[in-house]
């Protein structure tokens, strides 16, 4: 099906045939299309079937992200679903806009509109910008299914020919994916960082959402560097311009907690103590390790190994805690007597440093038993070695 065709097809949707029949297949059941499918011809244009049984299917896909609520009245395309930004994601770095004062912003690469809902919410007016028109029409779409198409203008346009002048804020959400997967070159973003940057450097304030992984040294000077997580996965990392040059900073959802960095040098390593703590993945992504063993009054288990180990327990929302009730030097038969002894059939296995996989070393220790739990693959001052313990409740 070609583009143009594409895009009548989802305009069929937003009739009032469309309508009914997108109501009709929210509960639908994709095991069961094929026979749904037949029937629903009958009734149907084949074409408006074959779109609302794609739409339908990725709306469910959206409920992740956008909860059920909002998901079962949006409009998406398979790339919006992959791409857009989470909700409470959204939601927060909004509130931060607004938090700065900020009144409009040019969102730019607005893809389905993910971000720009989350700003209209906030009371922010965006200007949102996609030169792919089949994704416009749905961002489009989806700003009048939620009842905030006042607040926000859709223009279908080549964001770099997009004047900005007149908005408080630019928000610059660059496409990562190409036809092979994710790019992990900026300079093969579309635009490229540099791009973004410079559109940065002309506003007041801005944001550049990026990923995740992307190098420290690539982080321009001008910028505060944030790295975002939700309920333990990293989202995203998003460089702001505007606000506070050279700050590093881990943010935590869906709590909101923050964790900016203090410039400490490495933690020294320690010997394993009773309790081992996992930093959170924006901690660890953000460098702000350092930070978190200083809080916990602790070392790492190895100089290269993002592990905290301290002899007390003490709350932190920035790593998850362990108690940890044996040590071994790596040996699968030892663990495996171990494990057997302790009547461990829930096994938990996470692993750093390690080149053993948590799947293979489930299928060859076979636990069984009443009892849990975890097993940590990593190094202690350079040696492989198996950590036994459980989270602390």
């Amino acid at each position: 099906m070609d583009r143009v065709n594409d895009l009548d097809a989802f305009r069929s949707l937003l009739t009032e045939e469309g309508q009914a029949l997108l109501a009709r297949l929210r509960d639908h059941d994709p095991a069961q299309e094929l026979a749904l499918a037949s029937r629903l011809r009958r009734e149907h244009p084949a074409e408006l079937v074959s779109a609302a049984l794609g739409q339908a299917r990725l709306r469910q896909r959206a409920v992740a992200k956008f909860g059920a609520e909002d998901a079962y009245r949006m409009y998406f395309t398979p790339g919006g679903v992959e791409q857009s930004t989470r909700a409470t994601v959204g939601t927060y770095r909004a509130r931060r806009f607004a938090a700065l004062g900020v009144t409009s912003v040019a969102d730019l690469c607005g893809g389905i509109g993910g971000d720009a809902i989350a700003l209209a919410r906030a009371g922010i007016r965006v200007l949102a910008v996609d030169r792919d028109e089949l994704t416009a029409e749905a961002a489009r779409a989806n700003a009048a299914a939620l009842g905030l198409a006042d607040l926000i203008e859709v223009r279908c346009a080549d964001v770099t020919e997009v004047d900005t002048a007149g908005y408080d804020a630019v928000f610059v959400d660059p496409a990562r994916r190409g036809g092979r997967g994710r790019i992990f070159d900026p300079e093969a973003y579309s635009p490229p960082l540099s791009w973004a940057v410079g559109a940065a450097l002309r506003a007041p304030r801005a944001a550049l959402k990026i990923a995740p992984g992307i190098p420290h040294e690539t982080v321009p000077e001008q910028a505060e560097a944030e790295w975002i997580s939700d309920g333990g996965d990293v989202k995203e990392a998003v460089l702001w311009f505007g606000t506070e040059p050279g700050a590093v900073r881990a943010t935590l959802l869906p709590a909101g907690t923050t964790l900016t960095s203090r410039g400490l040098p490495d933690p020294a390593v320690r010997p394993v103590g009773r309790y081992l703590y996992e930093p959170d993945g924006a901690v660890i992504r953000a460098h702000l390790v350092a930070e978190v063993a200083e809080e916990l009054d602790g070392g790492l288990v190895d100089e290269t190994i993002a592990y905290v180990t301290s002899d007390e327990l003490r709350p932190t929302p920035y790593a998850t805690a362990y108690e940890i009730t044996d040590r071994l030097p790596f040996n699968l038969k030892k663990l495996k007597a171990l494990l057997r002894e302790r009547e461990v059939g829930t096994l938990t296995v996470k692993k750093r440093g390690s080149a053993v996989e948590p799947e293979e070393l489930r299928r060859k220790i076979k636990p069984k038993g009443p009892n849990a739990a975890t097993v940590f693959l990593t190094r202690v001052a350079g040696a492989p070695t198996m950590l036994v313990g459980g989270p602390v409740r």
